[in-house]
């Protein structure tokens, strides 16, 4: 009697997950279509601003960096996901004081001291890119393969490990109700990494669906979070923008 009963409370409490036969492909193309469509899949640059939460020792008390800022200039390809491509900026501030800079300018990696070793592979890169696999997921080159459904915030989700054209490997989950972009998950130098996105928002006029909060783990702890309150799509970038240091 007692088999029979935990057996009962398993089939009462399995996940009912939705299963519409749907291919990798299927998820992925519909997930594209829910960020912004071809806007999303193909822009040329990014700027996004908001602020920052930090945990800089590993604890729980949080600092705030504001205002924290993100340029970007799209490459027109993306052989491996995990190392920097196009060009990238990244500013931090609190109270008025630079807390760090980061850049990419296509060659060179910059902090704001200068030259940084490593270029695009650096490790300042190595441990973060990673989400760019999903807008070149339906190229020839890469390779899709569905894993088993799981929950985001208690949403469920899809679950799609996307191969690139170097053989790296990133695992993206897809909410099953809307297809947005919920987690993204892929192997670093510092251990797994996670971003889960929510809070989503859209400029008027615009395809392109931004994620509001974008929190970041490392082997399952939070090491921070980024609010994104404004961003601005395909605007012209200076070259110069992305070289830092004297």
């Amino acid at each position: 009697m007692r088999h029979l009963a935990l057996a009962l409370s398993l089939c009462i409490a399995a996940p009912a997950f939705a299963d519409e036969g749907l291919e990798a492909r299927d998820i992925v193309a519909r997930a594209h279509q829910a960020a912004g469509g071809e806007e999303w899949v193909n822009p040329q640059t990014l700027y996004m601003e908001g602020h920052g939460v930090f945990f800089p020792d590993g604890g729980h008390q949080a600092v705030i960096y504001e205002p924290y800022r993100m340029w970007r200039v799209y490459p027109e390809g993306k052989d491996d996901a995990h190392i920097a491509d196009g060009r990238v900026r990244i500013d931090a501030f609190r109270e008025d004081e630079t807390v760090f800079q980061l850049a990419f300018d296509g060659e060179n990696t910059y902090n704001q001291d200068g030259l940084v070793p490593g270029g695009s592979a650096s490790p300042e890169w190595s441990n973060s890119f990673g989400f760019g696999a999903i807008r070149y997921a339906l190229d020839p080159e890469y390779t899709l393969h569905r894993l088993p459904d799981d929950y985001v915030d208690g949403r469920e989700v899809y679950v799609i490990r996307v191969t690139d054209a170097a053989g790296g490997d990133t695992v993206f989950s897809i909410a099953q109700d809307d297809f947005a972009i919920l987690r993204v998950g892929f192997q670093t130098p510092r251990g797994w990494h996670e971003r889960i996105y929510s809070d989503f928002f859209t400029n008027e006029g615009d395809a392109w669906v931004q994620p509001g909060r974008v929190r970041l783990f490392y082997n399952g702890v939070k090491a921070n979070e980024t609010i994104w309150t404004a961003y601005r799509i395909n605007e012209p970038m200076a070259d110069q923008l992305f070289v830092l240091g004297d």
